[in-house]
């Protein structure tokens, strides 16, 4: 009888593969709807590891909302308030990866969990927060958090509107035809009178 080889345990795969699987479930299925068994078995993982890696449901669900700002953040990178259109336009127009859609979704769609909600929130939050620094503002100026919050909700309509509707010309504008409008708006939004 031959002598099997156990399966060499790599914990950053095991954690991606589950933090991909339950980005696909959330977005998919909700918070709410979703069990940590449901991940797991798309994840072709045990169970148990989701409190190994994550702590709990609400762990890897804040995990997967970190990981998409994460995402966001990966493509506009630290981006001075003169190349945010630019950033945003690429983020918008750019190669359309699997992932983009399901972390607008989630950042998006409400959990139905108060506690997930409330993270969610506060990632948004601290987006818009980034954005109005950006500009150039304290980040507790309450009216340039608005004027940054306007900019992220008319992105991400942008966004959606060009992914889901096929609304013409948007959803064929290239990364080029979205920059002059979206700096028009950002100026008008963003800049210190």
């Amino acid at each position: 009888m031959a002598a099997t080889t156990p399966r060499r345990r790599d914990a950053t795969k095991t954690r991606q593969l589950l933090l991909e699987a339950a980005l696909q479930r959330f977005t998919r299925d909700g918070y709410a709807a979703t069990t940590v068994r449901d991940i797991a078995d798309d994840a072709g993982v045990n169970v148990a590891l989701i409190s190994r890696y994550f702590k709990s449901k609400e762990g890897l669900f804040e995990a997967c909302l970190t990981s998409s700002v994460d995402e966001i953040r990966r493509t506009t990178g630290d981006t001075p308030l003169s190349r945010t259109p630019e950033a945003i336009a690429r983020q918008i127009a750019g190669p359309c990866t699997e992932g983009l859609p399901h972390h607008l979704v989630l950042l998006l769609r409400s959990s139905g969990d108060e506690a997930a909600d409330r993270i969610r929130l506060d990632l948004l939050r601290s987006y818009g927060q980034r954005l109005a620094v950006a500009a150039g503002w304290p980040e507790d100026d309450e009216t340039m958090l608005l004027r940054a919050q306007i900019v992220l909700a008319a992105a991400t309509g942008i966004a959606l509107l060009r992914t889901k509707s096929g609304l013409e010309p948007l959803a064929s504008a290239t990364a080029e035809d979205l920059v002059a409008p979206l700096r028009d708006l950002v100026d008008a939004l963003m800049s210190k009178p």
